[in-house]
């Protein structure tokens, strides 16, 4: 069976290949490091070339994979040959630098913590194909959230001394084995963030770090793409892709988090450059939100956006997903179990949307409850974190989670709350927005979203410590506009006035608060108040029960703030705008003195 040489082979003379192919019949014993003949044959052919070998050994001595990089870098596969996950993975690296130096660098020592090696060593090769010096590293104790690195060098190549190297990989194991677990059911997944500059000047990452925060990911670095065309492949260009790879095996990174939603071509192509798990922006929102939901609607809202952006991400690797094979004398009844997991999922979408039906009912017939008695409504409406479970608290004392990170809660909250002047409301804290919020989830919460859509006033609360806080606010106007409220009565309402250095005027229609300090809260409660009697007469009437379709008419056009019912009608106090006031007293023959003045 031919041996394969991986990595960048271009450019190299069949001869040459076939002889770095040769290193895997190179065997050892299972108590050598690396022979005599391995060190000068890797020495030579690094010379040959002037680009990275490196060969992954077995405990048993036999060499496992043969990789060529170009002068700055080597492909480094993927290797585990021993199954426990507590232990080390069965196999050493040794690889060359051309440069003469034998010095590990991070990425050396990141890739020896992240792949759990057995040790990784590096030889140095100098421009006459000799070899220079060598040094090998293994995992050490474990130190807080760190592993520590122990490393021999310079060691002299040609006198290496095997047998206390290979000790030194026992000693790793044990080390590795007795304090693993514990470590790493505490240790947080260690994320790279990945974006592209954008032209506004708004700093996605930062947002992107808070989001991974609030999902519990350590953000161990951020990367940002210079500003050009996507790479439909790759999202940002197999170049920067294998950058990447070698940042993320020196930081030891779990994960990577890109800025946009990636197509599930890209999100694969990811995967296998980087050789570690690939998520983007839309995947974290979602798990944040399953995270957060505690509702029952919240949880159905959620999983069913999961599955309609997971359902395009279901695909086949060549016949992976597949019950049976291709080709002539293959082919009959049966399908592939790509289709059949589609199907479910499919089947599963829609349950979801029909118990989401029984629970708008639900919402739907609270709604008519409050609308036979109804009270004005308030919609709080922010970007997330903006402040709008802590409004809600100060002003009615809700109670509700109130923490300094996106998405909080999610679930809405509605309560009944006394204005400055008597006036009876009802203040709804409505889930945060946040720029490039995933459309299948806006989808699934638009039951949720529609107490904006009935609100009488709306009160956007703005973060106004937030540097980003006038593209924060376009991101929830833009989203209040496809909900059909645009034209709605609304106070800008500035808040954490608290952590700036001075206090801008307000205008009529935005006040400045710090809902966390209580500042400001009764000037904004006024100017609600004021804004919800604008062009809103109340009166008391008699509504004779001859004429009780008036009573359908205030219920349409107004509100019912008291009814009792009299021998002669029914006796109401209700509030509606001035121009249905008329058109009622009309409906009932009453003539206001003003108007028989006019006459």
């Amino acid at each position: 069976m031919k041996k394969q040489v991986n990595g960048n082979t271009e450019g190299i003379r069949k001869t040459v290949l076939e002889r770095i192919a040769a290193l895997y019949d190179i065997k050892m014993e299972a108590t050598t490091f690396a022979s005599y003949e391995l060190v000068n044959e890797l020495a030579a052919l690094t010379g040959i070339i002037r680009r990275e070998i490196s060969v992954y050994i077995a405990r048993d001595g036999a060499v496992e994979d043969v990789s060529v990089g170009d002068s700055s870098k080597v492909s480094m596969p993927n290797m585990r040959l021993v199954r426990n996950a507590d232990r080390l993975c069965g196999v050493r690296c040794l690889h060359t630098h051309p440069s003469g130096d034998g010095r590990l660098s991070g990425v050396d020592l990141g890739t020896l913590r992240s792949m759990r090696l057995d040790s990784m060593a590096a030889l140095g090769v100098n421009e006459a194909g000799e070899a220079t010096s060598l040094y090998a590293s293994f995992l050490g104790e474990q130190v807080g959230e760190e592993r520590q690195v122990l490393i021999a060098g310079p060691l002299r190549p040609y006198r290496l001394p095997q047998q206390m190297l290979m000790d030194e990989i026992r000693y790793a194991d044990a080390r590795l084995k007795s304090s693993t677990k514990e470590t790493d059911e505490a240790r947080p997944e260690r994320a790279i963030l990945v974006g592209i500059e954008n032209t506004e000047g708004y700093d996605t990452l930062a947002e992107l770090a808070e989001l991974a925060k609030t999902a519990g990911a350590n953000v161990v670095a951020k990367e940002q793409q210079r500003r050009r065309p996507v790479d439909n492949a790759t999202y940002i260009g197999s170049g920067k892709a294998e950058e990447l790879s070698l940042l993320g095996s020196a930081l030891e990174a779990d994960l990577f988090i890109f800025d946009d939603e990636l197509s599930p071509m890209q999100q694969r192509n990811l995967e296998q450059i980087l050789n570690v798990r690939v998520i983007d922006r839309t995947a974290l929102i979602l798990d944040i939100f399953a995270q957060r939901a505690q509702s029952r609607e919240g949880k159905l809202q959620v999983e069913l956006a999961q599955l309609k952006y997971g359902m395009t991400r279901l695909t086949g690797q060549g016949t992976a997903l597949s019950q049976q094979g291709g080709g002539i004398g293959t082919r009959g009844p049966g399908e592939k179990k790509l289709e059949v997991d589609k199907r479910r999922i499919r089947r599963r979408i829609y349950e979801l949307g029909e118990e989401l039906k029984d629970v708008e009912k639900q919402r739907t017939l609270r709604r008519d409850r409050r609308e036979r008695n109804p009270l004005p409504l308030i919609a709080l409406v922010g970007y997330t974190n903006a402040g709008k479970s802590t409004l809600l608290n100060a002003v009615s004392g809700a109670g509700v989670l109130a923490e300094d990170k996106l998405f909080a809660t999610l679930d809405p909250v509605v309560r009944q709350v006394e204005l400055l002047g008597g006036t009876q409301v009802l203040v709804s804290d409505t889930v945060g927005f946040i720029n490039k919020l995933p459309h299948d989830l806006v989808e699934a919460f638009k039951s949720t979203l529609d107490e904006v859509a009935l609100a009488d006033v709306i009160l956007h609360v703005v973060d106004c410590a937030s540097p980003y806080y006038e593209s924060q606010m376009r991101v929830v106007e833009d989203v209040i506009a496809s909900l059909g409220a645009a034209e709605t009565p609304r106070i800008n309402v500035y808040n954490k006035i608290d952590k700036l250095p001075e206090i801008p005027a307000a205008k009529q229609d935005t006040s400045f608060i710090s809902a966390a300090k209580g500042k400001g809260i009764e000037a904004l409660l006024a100017k609600a108040e004021k804004l919800l009697g604008k062009g809103r007469l109340t009166a008391e009437l008699l509504i004779p029960y001859s004429k009780y379709e008036a009573v359908s008419f205030i219920r349409a056009e107004g509100r019912i703030l008291s009814e009792e019912h009299e021998a002669e009608g029914t006796r109401l106090k209700i509030e509606m705008p001035e121009s249905a006031m008329r058109r009622l007293k009309h409906m009932l023959g009453i003539v206001d003195k003003h108007e028989e003045e006019e006459e």
